[in-house]
């Protein structure tokens, strides 16, 4: 993540979220609601599809009845950015846990019942704050989780040399005689 660069484009975030959706194929009982608003926006794409993609992969992998499981998706304005939410009805997760589920490697259940690797949610943060925003869950044990995250609505602006700093680097620099 973050070796390649990648171009923003305009992202349709309900197509998205549909696309997303399909691709992971979930049972037939298995909902996910999309809010009445969800926006369009410049941005990188296949990261934001990430977020959305293991956010979603994990409220499937983890709930204890994926054949009858919800997640809601949410989207608030909130200045700068949107505010997203991916909320489940599964079994929840103790607030004990809540900052070690972002950390690398760090999973709650024995990785011989569940595959899993403990990084998809450290790489969510990740995107996340290279992005400039924030990531957290409000949750507790047997009552759902509810993953919470900022997105610009803007891309970042490249930042260009100050025109005196630009100056300097391309004025001649005498050499020692």
């Amino acid at each position: 993540m973050g070796r390649v660069a990648q171009a923003d484009e305009t992202v349709f975030v309900r197509t998205l979220l549909r696309e997303v959706v399909d691709s992971l194929n979930p049972p037939a009982g298995f909902k996910v609601e999309l809010p009445f608003f969800l926006p369009t926006l410049v941005t990188n794409v296949v990261q934001l599809q990430q977020v959305f993609t293991n956010l979603i992969s994990n409220a499937l992998k983890y709930h204890d009845h994926p054949e009858t499981g919800t997640v809601q998706i949410g989207c608030d304005d909130a200045g700068e950015f949107y505010l997203f939410s991916v909320k489940d009805d599964g079994p929840g997760i103790d607030p004990e846990y809540h900052d070690r589920i972002f950390v690398i490697f760090q999973t709650l259940t024995e990785r011989d019942t569940l595959e899993s690797t403990g990084v998809g949610l450290a790489i969510v943060k990740k995107i996340v704050e290279r992005q400039g925003g924030r990531i957290g869950v409000k949750s507790a044990e047997g009552q759902g989780a509810k993953f919470v995250f900022t997105w610009p609505k803007h891309p970042p602006k490249v930042k260009t040399p100050a025109p005196a700093m630009a100056a300097a680097a391309n004025s001649a620099v005498p050499l020692p005689t």
